[in-house]
């Protein structure tokens, strides 16, 4: 993909920085460039949860198109105009939520980018709980630098981080049911949301089209029924000599007794099968899960099963109880709630205030 390289950085003090003058003052500019994927080294192997692997996902070109995005072709005006280059300051991390955080690691990474000069220290982890009011990490150097960075590594911990609460909230609800995340990522961040599933105690679903068949309605439909589609599957992938899980959706007995039946004249690939929307909404807000724990009895072992559809917080628990493997929700990436962070060089004004607007 195409990846981004600083071509200057906010001031010529850095030794990796080169200068530039527009209206006699220095700016960012963050030229595109074609780049290969980049290995991180040190800085990946380092970190408590490493990052799903994918095979073409660029994270450094996610960073850098983040950083030029918001420096746009004229760098931080505002921080050109009020901070003298040289400023030294020291910023600390402060959880305005209660939750789990999540992006340190990628926080690392972008600080790095900015300016590799910067030190980084943390009070937590990737996973750790952090409490409102709480500093759990610091970042000291040029102030420039720290601010240009600011709402770039926030904007990526913030949704990490609500993304790592609500996976360890279902995770814990689910067992001894394992919970797992869908592709409804946001776009360019499937990897970064991916992740923070795992550094949630959730585990990943397939990473894309690519690493897993999975034969859903619409692929049954148009290949005339469960039987066909599975055959093709089989074909497809020993023509091809692919080696990969193979899911199946199911979503009535009819479907499931097909696919039982199928298995049981074939020799086939198959590993999984979905038992989609068995989990019926009551009137009283509670759900039946019978049908979901008749199919996973009728399927016997014979297959892992994954429970889909109606899956909150609420409902996960009774959902784990049924038996069933896996129970994967859209909801843990599609519609998360950012976990409320900020990054603060006067931290007793920023609680001061904070615990005027209850959010310290």
């Amino acid at each position: 993909m195409f990846g981004v390289s600083f071509s200057q950085l906010v001031a010529p003090a850095s030794p990796v920085i080169a200068s530039s003058r527009c209206s006699s003052r220095n700016r960012l500019i963050v030229k595109m460039a074609a780049t290969a994927n980049v290995n991180y080294g040190k800085s990946i192997e380092s970190v408590i949860v490493k990052p799903p692997v994918h095979p073409t996902y660029d994270l450094k070109g996610v960073i850098m198109l983040a950083l030029s995005e918001d420096a746009g072709d004229k760098g931080d005006v505002t921080c050109l105009a009020t901070i003298p280059t040289e400023m030294e300051v020291e910023a600390y991390f402060l959880a305005k939520d209660d939750g789990i955080v999540a992006g340190i690691a990628l926080a690392e990474m972008i600080f790095n980018e900015v300016d590799p000069t910067l030190k980084v220290e943390w009070f937590r982890k990737d996973g750790d709980d952090v409490v409102r009011g709480l500093k759990f990490g610091k970042v000291h150097g040029r102030a420039h630098s720290i601010v240009v960075a600011e709402r770039v590594v926030l904007n990526f911990m913030q949704r990490m981080s609500g993304i790592a609460t609500l996976t360890k909230a279902m995770a814990d609800a689910a067992r001894p049911a394992c919970i797992l995340e869908t592709r409804k990522t946001a776009p360019a961040l499937r990897l970064v949301d991916k992740w923070a599933v795992l550094i949630g105690g959730g585990q990943n679903h397939r990473m894309g089209l690519f690493d897993m068949v999975m034969i859903k309605d619409n692929h049954i439909s148009i290949a005339g029924g469960v039987s066909n589609a599975l055959k093709s599957v089989d074909l497809y992938l020993n023509q091809n000599n692919l080696q990969m899980g193979v899911e199946v959706e199911t979503r009535t007995f009819e479907e499931i007794h097909e696919v039982l039946d199928y298995a049981s004249q074939n020799k086939t690939l198959l590993s999984r099968i979905m038992l989609d929307n068995m989990v019926v909404p009551r009137p009283d807000g509670d759900i039946d899960v019978s049908m979901l724990k008749q199919a996973v009895e009728l399927i016997s072992g014979k297959f892992e099963t994954e429970a889909s559809g109606n899956v909150t917080l609420e409902t996960v628990h009774k959902i784990g109880q049924t038996g069933v493997t896996y129970i994967s929700s859209g909801a843990l990436t599609h519609s998360v709630k950012a976990l409320d962070i900020s990054l603060k060089i006067d931290t007793e004004l920023a609680l001061e205030v904070g615990r005027r607007t209850k959010r310290a």
